[in-house]
């Protein structure tokens, strides 16, 4: 097998000895370890590794796209025939046509070590940690006389490696591990059943496993859960001040600010797959919050789980503020959307494997934090509904209506937080929960996700995050009837 950066350097030359006006080539490799634990039994213990070669070129009026896990000149020289013929053909049909950007490439090289590399921790002793966590779950549901009926957990190490060189004097290689727990378990009891999604990731090695004290983390969660399934009170419905827990903000923020702030969105390209926006080009500088909003992307937060310093099209990350103290302000850009707009990328390109396209991307999605405790934010509420977290959520395909149902909520009564309610709904639109919002606590934490778009379909790490907010004068609601 040829070196990589010579099989890269080849493949773009040869496309433009083909006629392409640009061309990238883009090495990416994953190594994922995979353990998944349903109901204290392991179902899988996986490796998967994927390696190969994206191939991108600009001919004529359009994009062609193609791929190759064969890493041999031979191999890459045929994805680059490929994706010249692709591009080639397609230019005969299109009008308009492609213009990138022109943007200062970046010449980098990113590496993130890990404190405990995956190496270091046997399989047996990841099961072992999953374990003892799913034995947190099952104890903690029985003192409290309920059944935590079934548990779910998927742990995933990953090694990623990615090199990207371009026509345009790109050339930068990655490299960083990646860790994501995804659980799930449900509790039943007094004729209630209640379910908890907890989605947990970082650019880290094991070290990330060993920060989240899963055992004691979901001994709680546990213990919520099933107070909620024995004892939690209908909630009051009407119109009244609710807060919105870190959890159920950092939700908000990705689908309702950075799904509708993707260009390619607005310009129609994924109505078919992931949806439409409710952000048109008028929408630009127009107030869609209260002062207190301020929604930002940013890929470079240290050990993240969306992080990078560099995009696949080789341009500098930073942070990217969709909303400014409630004014829509910027979408999220790649060096095709950008000149549709006027504007420079801000290195929002990204795909999830070699063999994707790269496309407009979230990385670490969240709402600027306030200066407030939690108690602040609920003294001087006469009665209303703390919401810290979900089990359940909607939204439409413009990202205007939205719903969820809370798992772990509370009663507020004049300024204190009272007894448990069960499944209280939150429904209102994109503007009248951003215009409701009147403070906002100090309290910032971030979720992991994996987001889902294109087609294929390709599903990337994400964080999701925020602090507590306080709405004032919204609609509260209940998922189930007395």
């Amino acid at each position: 097998m040829a070196p990589l950066e010579d099989l890269l350097s080849y493949a773009v030359k040869t496309a433009s000895r083909l006629g392409a006006s640009y061309a990238e080539a883009r090495f990416e490799g994953h190594v994922d370890e995979t353990i998944l634990l349903r109901n204290g039994v392991v179902d899988v213990s996986a490796r998967n590794v994927s390696r190969g070669v994206g191939i991108r070129v600009l001919v004529g009026k359009a994009l062609g796209f193609s791929s190759t896990g064969e890493l041999t000149r031979r191999g890459v020289e045929a994805a680059v025939r490929r994706a010249v013929t692709l591009a080639k053909a397609s230019s005969r049909l299109v009008t308009k046509g492609v213009t990138f950007s022109d943007e200062k490439m970046g010449k980098a090289r990113v590496v993130v070590k890990p404190r405990v590399g995956f190496d270091g921790v046997s399989v047996e002793g990841r099961i072992e940690v999953l374990r003892e966590a799913d034995s947190a779950i099952v104890e903690t549901a029985e003192r409290a006389g309920v059944k935590a009926v079934s548990r779910l957990f998927e742990l995933t190490l990953t090694r990623l490696e990615k090199h990207v060189v371009n026509t345009d004097g790109g050339d930068v290689y990655m490299e960083k591990p990646v860790t994501a727990l995804h659980c799930i378990f449900g509790v039943f009891g007094e004729g209630r059943y209640l379910q908890r999604f907890i989605n947990l990731g970082e650019s880290r090695g094991w070290e990330a496993v060993e920060r989240w004290r899963l055992d004691g983390m979901l001994r709680e969660e546990a213990s919520v859960v099933s107070e909620a399934v024995k004892s939690a009170v209908e909630p009051p419905q009407g119109t009244m001040d609710v807060v919105l827990g870190s959890e159920i903000i950092g939700l908000v923020c990705h689908e309702s600010a950075g799904h509708p702030g993707e260009a390619d969105r607005m310009l129609g390209r994924e109505a078919a797959q992931a949806g439409e926006t409710y952000i048109t080009r008028e929408h630009l500088g127009s107030r869609i919050g209260s002062e207190h909003v301020t929604i930002v992307d940013d890929p470079t937060l240290p050990n993240s789980f969306g992080y990078y310093l560099y995009d696949d099209e080789c341009v500098k990350a930073s942070e990217r503020v969709l909303i400014e103290h409630g004014v829509i302000k910027e979408l999220l850009h790649n060096r095709e959307t950008g000149p549709e707009f006027g504007v420079k990328s801000n290195a929002a390109s990204r795909a999830s494997n070699f063999d994707r396209e790269p496309i407009v991307r979230m990385a670490n999605t969240y709402m600027k934090p306030g200066d407030y405790t939690l108690e602040e934010l609920i003294e001087d509420i006469g009665e209303g509904v703390y919401v810290k977290s979900y089990m359940e959520w909607n939204i439409d395909d413009k990202r205007w209506n939205q719903r969820y149902v809370g798992v772990e909520a509370y009663l507020i009564k004049n300024g204190d937080l009272g007894p448990m309610v069960f499944q209280p709904v939150v429904d209102l639109t994109t503007q009248g929960l951003y215009s409701a919002i009147d403070a906002l606590g100090k309290d910032l934490q971030f979720f992991a996700g994996y987001c889902g778009k294109g087609d294929p379909m390709q599903a990337i790490p994400v964080w999701l995050g925020g602090p507590s907010a306080r709405l004032r004068n919204v609609r509260l609601g209940r998922a189930t009837a007395k």
